[in-house]
């Protein structure tokens, strides 16, 4: 039957199905890393907890997105973007934090809950993979989970390395990493919601 929009409909269950999904995993994983990277004095960690939190904030926005219109679905994509630069500079200030401060991370916990999370990503960005290229909202869910399975492999590298070397620095350097990872991803959102704007904008 022509002109139903039954595949449009299909589609926005097909997305709400999978934004649910992810943002209760990482709403889990954000709550449990936070805890036990607080406990394991690991900034790495905390990091990781925090891309996990703003990656959920995302998928709540894209959420809301589903089924609305263009432009609605870039200014979320927009809101999600300044919630990632946001705690990306929340993380920062926290590393500089414990930099002066000192902290003593506790290397098996660092990879054990990095492994944890690795899997959890993965699952993620298998969910997420068919809707790569779809609408900015969704383009911004899959950029987020990319970016959260290489935080994952950063925070399992710093715990071998802490082990290995003894010496609190490399989960210092890998929280920073992370935090730039949330940062630049942030801001490639932001770039591809002002280009699908300008886009809307000129065909109006």
């Amino acid at each position: 039957m022509t002109g139903c929009d039954c595949e449009v409909e299909i589609q926005d269950r097909a997305q709400s199905r999978v934004l649910i999904l992810l943002l209760l995993i990482n709403g889990v994983m954000f709550v449990t890393e936070l805890g036990i990277g607080w406990w394991a004095q690991s900034t790495a960690l905390i990091a990781d907890a925090m891309d996990m939190l703003a990656d959920a904030l995302v998928y709540s926005v894209g959420l809301y997105a589903v089924g609305r219109a263009l432009t609605v679905k870039a200014h979320a994509a927009r809101i999600s973007g300044w919630l990632q630069v946001g705690l990306g500079l929340l993380v920062l200030v926290d590393i500089l934090r414990r930099f002066l401060v000192g902290s003593a991370p506790v290397s098996g916990f660092m990879m054990g809950m990095g492994l944890i999370a690795l899997l959890a990503n993965v699952t993620c960005l298998i969910l997420i993979a068919r809707h790569r290229a779809g609408e900015v909202h969704m383009r911004a869910s899959w950029i987020f989970s990319k970016n959260d399975v290489i935080a994952n492999l950063g925070v399992i590298l710093a715990g071998g390395l802490v082990a290995w070397t003894g010496s609190r620095y490399p989960d210092l350097v890998i929280g920073v990493l992370v935090a730039l990872v949330v940062l630049r991803g942030g801001m490639h959102i932001l770039s591809d919601a002002r280009t699908t704007l300008l886009q809307v904008k000129s065909t109006g």
